[in-house]
């Protein structure tokens, strides 16, 4: 028997990166997974490719920072699988950049997909869960957060909220049976970053940040995707039923303690 044989799941930002990784896993531990993409360019490859390992995940596309998405997202997975008992708040995605660079669209792109997409999917899916008598809920946060990495004030303005926000819901929802926690990675070498250093092809504003990155690891390189995954496969499974409100950071320990 698969360890979330059984469970269901919604992966937000789940077709590419770090969500793809995650719904990967969370398929091939037995659960029935819904993935939620921005567009239908991202979501199709990502669907086809999980198919052809002979998983059946579900898609939705929708743009969560928008009011009502969320909920139409859940009701897609409701009439799906009859149920969700796990939400994965991966979507985001900020403009790296120096704090004085940043425009007022920079600024409001890297809070929408960042913060605002986590709190649409977390109050659609919460009322839900208590009415099942519990869930888990695993927000992707981030370790820049700790340790300040270069040029990421303003991105972990967003995920500095994301770890707050999972704080406070687990204390106010233990109650109800539901788990909330925040998997914080370190710089993560995702296919579609790997292609874009393979290729010559990383803008040049990045390459400090990536060498930063890196430097500020004691492992010495950054983390693989399925890593991250991993982490949020123990969080939702039933080894830590009694694990809320905590940050689990996949690091190399660049910050400690």
């Amino acid at each position: 028997m698969a360890p979330l044989d059984g469970r269901t799941a919604i992966v937000t930002g789940g077709a590419t990166g770090i969500g793809f990784a995650i719904s990967r896993r969370l398929l091939s531990d037995g659960a029935a997974v819904l993935i939620a993409a921005r567009t239908e360019e991202e979501l199709k490859p990502a669907l086809d490719r999980l198919r052809g390992t002979g998983a059946e995940p579900r898609g939705f596309v929708g743009d969560l920072v928008a009011a009502g998405t969320a909920q139409d997202m859940l009701e897609i997975a409701v009439e799906a699988f009859g149920g969700v008992d796990i939400l994965v708040n991966n979507a985001g995605g900020g403009v790296i950049r120096p704090t004085l660079e940043h425009t007022e669209e920079t600024l409001r792109a890297t809070i929408d997909n960042n913060l605002w997409t986590t709190l649409r999917a977390t109050l659609a899916l919460l009322r839900h869960m208590a009415g099942r008598g519990g869930g888990r809920i695993v927000n992707i946060g981030a370790e820049s957060v700790r340790n300040g990495l270069t040029s990421h004030a303003i991105y972990n303005a967003a995920k500095g909220g994301v770890h707050a926000l999972a704080t406070g819901l687990a204390r106010e929802f233990a109650h109800a049976g539901i788990t909330v926690n925040t998997v914080a990675p370190s710089y993560t070498l995702t296919p579609e970053l790997k292609e874009l250093i393979d290729a010559g092809k990383l803008p040049e504003h990045l390459r400090p940040v990536v060498e930063d990155a890196v430097a500020l690891i004691p492992m010495g390189r950054p983390a693989e995707v399925d890593e991250v995954a991993a982490a949020v496969a123990y969080l939702v499974g039933l080894d830590a039923g009694f694990v809320t409100g905590q940050v689990i950071s996949v690091n190399g320990g660049s910050s400690m303690g």
